[in-house]
């Protein structure tokens, strides 16, 4: 069982940045492929990032590459995601998620574990 806390988000002017954090529990973290999903309101939950176990491998949708970087400090059983260059269009509640699989990472149903989600709101 892998319990997720998201912390960090805000609200924040376009253009500025906000650090999300997501601690786990459970004494097997470092195995787990770490995601953020993000949903706006009336939208469907979208996939933003994931890393894999070793922090080696990273995902990104084409729309926050470049500007948003995932890593994960297993020592910390904590998973990050920096957010630079905010846009209006990132606003939405950013859940953070554990799966047991390595493969298609950018498919919600993948994952076993999710957190309660954390608000970020872009102003413009």
């Amino acid at each position: 069982q892998v319990q997720l806390v998201e912390s960090g988000g805000g609200l924040v002017q376009a253009g500025g940045s906000l650090k999300l954090s997501c601690a786990a529990s459970g004494r097997t973290f470092n195995s787990y492929t770490m995601g953020w999903f993000r949903q706006a309101p009336g939208k469907e939950r979208e996939f933003v990032t994931a890393v894999s176990w070793s922090g080696t491998g990273t995902y990104y949708a084409d729309s926050v590459k470049g500007r948003f970087t995932i890593s994960r400090d297993n020592a910390k059983n904590t998973v990050y995601l920096q957010m630079n260059s905010l846009k209006p269009e990132d606003t939405a509640l950013y859940y953070c998620a554990a799966a047991r699989t390595a493969h298609w990472v950018t498919r919600s149903v993948n994952y076993d574990y999710w957190g309660q989600g954390t608000q970020v709101t872009v102003s413009s």
